[in-house]
């Protein structure tokens, strides 16, 4: 297994949904930051499950530990190591999985490239729950991006066929980024929100689940970050969220929408501001042009798949008598994992720019 990512910032994830514990070693980060470990445990609490009605009933405190990197609250220069003790697991709820995969889920693909020595019980390196380290990371990297000017969010833009109008491309300001930060249910619009988790509900009354799409936001970038093709923005970025399990599409600016539209009317015609800057009128290009960055917001949408683990009865094999049978997965599961997925895509996103960041300064 490859778990790392990164060239002047490099991570590398460990652990499995129900080891002894799970976390994260960043190696390449700038000595000398000041790291507020009670701010980065608040952006962890918001992934954390079991605590509404639409996420798991599993609860874990995910309460990191560092082990080493920081002296006196400042990084120092050596690897910084975070731990989070997995401490409520029920391994014997995924007994059955190990001989009959889940539609939808590794359990298949991992049994057959690992030759059956994966660890099976909860997912395993391939669960949602190793988005906690990867959050833990995002959060120091976001304190360390937020000096530098750099402010990233996110909100749900969609759950199922509920969708709200969403963030104006152009006219984004930090504070309405912080304000959604703050809500239970991240979105722009509440009225939305409510229809939004009525959909979770729905599915999860018939033993079903749903997904949506997130919309994330960073302000601040200044003109010139990123590399061209394989470490432009587009790429960077869509490497490590894909990395985000259930993540199956990712967009940027307008996107596929964008293949609907004429070259006059995608293009964002330039114009020098007041202050001297050069901007665009329109944003359809979201903040990228060659996969560097243009200096207006980057705007980026990450779809999110049902979450495979449902009650309702499926269709799957018995590798071991090999032949078709019926599943029916018991457990802790999300009906919908969207409005915790959120602080993932902006850990993910801080990740990659600060790593684009760091890279530009060369």
């Amino acid at each position: 297994m490859s778990s790392n990512y990164g060239e002047k910032i490099k991570i590398s994830i460990f652990g499995q949904s129900h080891s002894d514990a799970i976390g994260v070693v960043m190696d390449g980060l700038p000595p000398g930051e000041e790291i507020d470990l009670e701010k980065v445990q608040r952006f962890l609490d918001r992934r954390a499950p079991g605590k509404n009605a639409y996420s798991t009933p599993r609860k874990e405190g995910d309460q990191a530990r560092v082990v080493s990197g920081l002296f006196q609250g400042k990084t120092c220069g050596a690897p910084l190591c975070a731990t989070i003790e997995n401490t409520n697991t029920r391994s014997k709820d995924y007994d059955q999985l190990k001989d009959m995969p889940r539609p939808g889920h590794a359990d298949f693909t991992a049994e057959i490239k690992y030759g059956g020595f994966q660890d099976h019980r909860g997912g395993g390196h391939f669960s949602g729950r190793l988005t906690a380290p990867l959050c833990f990371a995002g959060a120091v990297c976001l304190q360390i991006l937020e000096r530098r000017g750099i402010t990233i969010g996110a909100h749900i833009l969609s759950i199922h066929t509920e969708r709200e109008e969403g963030i104006d491309p152009v006219h984004i300001i930090k504070e309405e980024l912080a304000q959604i930060a703050e809500k239970a249910f991240p979105v722009v619009e509440d009225t939305a929100g409510e229809k939004m988790q009525e959909a979770i509900q729905n599915a999860r009354g018939q033993g079903d689940s749903v997904g949506g799409v997130i919309e994330s936001v960073a302000l601040g970038l200044p003109v010139g970050i990123g590399e061209p093709m394989f470490h432009g923005l587009e790429s960077k970025l869509s490497a490590i969220l894909f990395a985000i399990p259930a993540v199956k599409g990712v967009e940027f600016g307008e996107g596929f929408g964008a293949a609907r539209l004429l070259g006059s009317e995608n293009n964002d015609s330039f114009y020098i501001e007041e202050t001297g800057a050069v901007k665009t009128k329109t944003n359809h290009h979201g903040g990228s042009l060659g996969g560097i960055s243009s200096g207006m917001p980057l705007v980026i949408r990450t779809a999110i798949k049902p979450t495979p683990s449902i009650g309702k009865e499926q269709t799957t094999v018995s590798l071991g008598k090999g032949e078709t049978t019926p599943l029916r997965v018991t457990g802790r599961h999300d009906p919908c994992i969207v409005p915790r997925a959120v602080p993932c895509v902006e850990a993910a996103m801080a990740i990659a720019l600060l790593d684009l960041y760091e890279i530009n300064r060369k």
